[in-house]
């Protein structure tokens, strides 16, 4: 499977997905803690993709959204941002608002 198809089929498994370094119980960087912190103070259900186990998914991901850097938020589908971006969005209801539109909640 290619690493797009592989990154497809994460992103389209759940309605809000986060590439991340770690995982929710034990994220491996400030950055991805944030934006964890971020989604479970939203009250969101989400799927994590742990970067760091899967070194075709670290670079895929980058490469697919063409963003430089990890976390990497989906929601249903849709590129959103990392965790600077979600941290302002969060901030302003932004976010809020997308996950409550997009998700349904």
């Amino acid at each position: 499977m290619s690493d797009s198809k592989k990154i497809s089929n994460l992103i389209e498994k759940d309605n809000v997905v986060l590439f991340m370094k770690g995982n929710r119980g034990f994220p491996q960087c400030g950055f991805s803690g944030r934006a964890i912190q971020i989604l479970q103070a939203l009250g969101t259900e989400f799927d994590t993709a742990d970067v760091l186990t899967d070194d075709e998914i670290r670079q895929g991901i980058k490469d697919y959204s063409n963003w430089p850097t990890i976390p990497q938020l989906y929601i249903d589908g849709e590129f959103v941002g990392g965790s600077d971006i979600m941290m302002e969005m969060y901030q302003n209801g932004e976010l809020k608002t997308k996950l409550d539109t997009k998700t349904g909640s």
